[in-house]
């Protein structure tokens, strides 16, 4: 059976496996404080149904909890450990919208349902809630495992041990941007994912993490670093990694792998 991943668009990603729906990183927002999204709608209603939600780290715009509030009652969300200690408003949303939250470290794995299992690995990415406060929790990645494997890498730096820790993997759904003109370290950019591809060697890949929020004011600012990482990361792909199938959707678009 394929696995079907559907583009919410940011690192907002449905991956559909043996039945089961699986949703990274959800991000519903039209607005988040400085960031305004720029292309594609704000997804619709149906992506926020799932069977399990991955959040890989603190920040804003990947651990999002009006997001998480659109949530069906008893949706089990898989967090870093430490997540619930560091940002007591989601301890809050848990128990008032009866949310089954685990937390996780590299290594450990949750099954979901039938034969499908998360097993968190490692990034590399400041996992503090910012701007203030010491309040941390490790980054993380994913692996989906059922009918296919698929590597969803949150936000992450380019690391040694990236395809050793991740293990074999069908599908990589990796970052290529952000959401500003500048990239910081702990972050891939088109080229560095494509370098990523290349030590990983799944079947297929989808970029993500790109072209949909951009500060507000900021338009004429660096404007390919919003709008070319995809296509960029499929050009190095096609170089890096020939023999990886690169599919570059539009926002909410679904594509089935491999």
């Amino acid at each position: 059976m394929p696995v079907e991943i559907t583009w919410w668009g940011h690192a907002t990603c449905t991956v559909s496996d043996s039945g089961v729906r699986v949703l990274t990183d959800p991000l519903f927002a039209r607005r988040l404080a400085h960031l305004r999204r720029r292309r594609g709608a704000v997804p619709p209603p149906e992506a926020a149904e799932a069977d399990v939600v991955l959040v890989s780290h603190l920040h804003a715009d990947h651990l999002h909890l009006p997001s998480l509030a659109r949530l069906a009652r008893g949706t089990r969300l898989v967090v870093p450990r430490g997540a619930r200690r560091a940002l007591p408003g989601l301890a809050r949303l848990a128990g008032v919208m009866g949310l089954v939250v685990t937390e996780v470290v590299p290594g450990e794995v949750v099954d979901v349902r039938g034969e499908v299992r998360i097993r968190a690995v490692s990034a590399r990415h400041d996992g503090r809630r910012l701007p203030v406060g010491p309040q941390r929790a490790p980054a993380l990645g994913y692996v989906v495992e059922g009918a296919g494997r698929t590597y969803f890498a949150g936000d992450t730096g380019l690391f040694a041990t990236m395809a050793e820790e991740v293990g074999p993997v069908d599908v990589a759904l990796l970052p290529v941007g952000g959401w500003g003109p500048y990239l910081g370290p702990g972050h891939l950019d088109a080229q560095r994912a494509a370098r990523a591809l290349a030590s990983l060697a799944p079947a297929a890949a989808v970029p993500v993490h790109y072209g949909t929020y951009w500060p507000i004011g900021m338009d004429a600012v660096r404007p390919h670093e919003f709008h070319a990482p995809g296509e960029d990361f499929a050009r190095h792909a096609l170089r890096l990694a020939p023999k990886v199938t690169v599919r570059v959707p539009d926002h909410g678009e679904r594509v089935s792998l491999p």
